[in-house]
């Protein structure tokens, strides 16, 4: 499934949003707010709730009775792309992010930007770190109306964070129920100009890493969720406020069969200048000088039914990073090859100092599990 970056998916959503807070004559269509109306607007991110898992084992949940439509993730189908475009309006050609690991020669090679870490090695440190990693700005950034922030705490105040959410006030919060509250104050603390809500929840996304998308710990974690969004429309009725919910992206799972591991020692890994990055389900690499062909005779047959290989040029060409200025380090951020994996297979390598770990649940891919996300609309009546 390709990305949508139109209005039917999360770019659109987030450029339709951006729009609306800066300008207090315009409406926004998604929420259903008129022109120059002073609207209250909730955005709730559930990181990882996949449009196929609310139709199907959230078929009887409130969140699935006021579902309006399903949206595209961004590409890569991962949080770093995705969230990053949902607090900037910007692209992922824009911002840059594509993975959770990204490569920028600048810090070192592959890193992770959310953690400012090195691969294997460490936290991140450089001049004007964020400045240079994150050159989009915050959608909140010089916004005409009032914006507040509901974000995990361990998570509210680092430098990705307080860069991308410049221009709002940021309230953090410690587990499900001091998220409703801080939706609730922060919607209550909005004057008559009304303003906007950015709430994010992280706990499915990583209970659906850990057990599998499907699993019983995520059908209880999605119930949870699901009677939180209840309680938050009966404790905002007759306030007028729309509440928006949508996801980063969807889940499928891998098994130990289906997970391809790259020996440190391996013939393969000698053709790379650098270790893998993005995500396991769709990984970027950097194939060195004169090994081209040998890389892709080895892909061609190793790989065949568990992956498609194009080059990274290719995939900047097609239009799947989405539109507008590309950021200046797209080219080496998407390598000189992608592996786009089939459903159900992933790849992964290890370095040094890193320790090997398991995911069940994964995502980054272009499987419509992964990149259908639900577009969730109340629409509370104003008393």
């Amino acid at each position: 499934m390709l990305p949508d970056y139109g209005q039917g998916g999360i770019y659109g959503l987030a450029r339709s949003l951006r729009a609306w807070l800066h300008d207090l004559q315009a409406g926004c269509e998604v929420a259903e707010v008129a022109a120059g109306e002073p609207a209250r607007v909730v955005l709730l991110v559930i990181d990882g709730l996949g449009a196929n898992f609310l139709q199907s084992i959230g078929a009887d949940s409130a969140l699935h009775t006021h579902c309006r439509r399903t949206l595209t993730s961004v590409f890569p189908s991962t949080t770093a792309s995705a969230i990053t475009t949902l607090m900037t309006g910007a692209s992922p050609a824009e911002h840059g992010l594509n993975g959770w690991f990204i490569h920028d020669q600048r810090f070192g090679g592959v890193i992770a930007p959310l953690p400012l870490e090195l691969r294997g090695n460490g936290p991140l440190e450089a001049s004007r770190l964020t400045q240079r990693l994150f050159p989009q700005p915050s959608m909140f950034h010089r916004a005409v109306r009032p914006v507040v922030m509901v974000s995990p705490q361990e998570i509210a105040f680092s430098p990705y964070s307080r860069h991308h959410a410049r221009g709002a006030r940021v309230h953090p919060y410690g587990g499900r129920e001091e998220l409703e509250d801080g939706i609730v104050d922060a919607v209550m603390g909005l004057g008559a100009e009304g303003g906007f809500v950015h709430a994010y929840y992280p706990r499915f996304d990583a209970v659906s890493h850990a057990y599998g998308c499907r699993s019983a710990h995520a059908q209880t974690c999605f119930a949870r969720i699901d009677a939180m969004f209840a309680r938050l429309c009966e404790r905002l009725a007759g306030s007028g406020v729309r509440i928006l919910v949508t996801a980063d992206h969807g889940f499928i799972d891998s098994s130990p069969e289906r997970s391809l591991q790259l020996a440190p020692e391996s013939a393969v890994s000698a053709m790379l200048a650098a270790p893998l990055w993005g995500e396991r389900r769709l990984a970027f690499c950097a194939v060195r000088e004169g090994a081209r062909d040998e890389f892709e005779h080895w892909a061609a047959e190793a790989l065949e039914g568990r992956a498609v290989l194009m080059s990274g040029a290719d995939c900047i060409g097609s239009g799947l990073f989405g539109p507008g200025q590309p950021n200046t380090r797209l080219a080496e951020r998407a390598g000189t090859h992608v592996l786009l994996m089939e459903p159900g297979w992933t790849i992964a390598d290890t370095v040094e100092g890193e320790t090997p770990f398991d995911l069940i649940g994964v995502h980054g891919g272009m499987s419509a599990d992964e990149m259908r996300v639900p577009l969730v609309l109340a629409r509370l009546q104003q008393r």
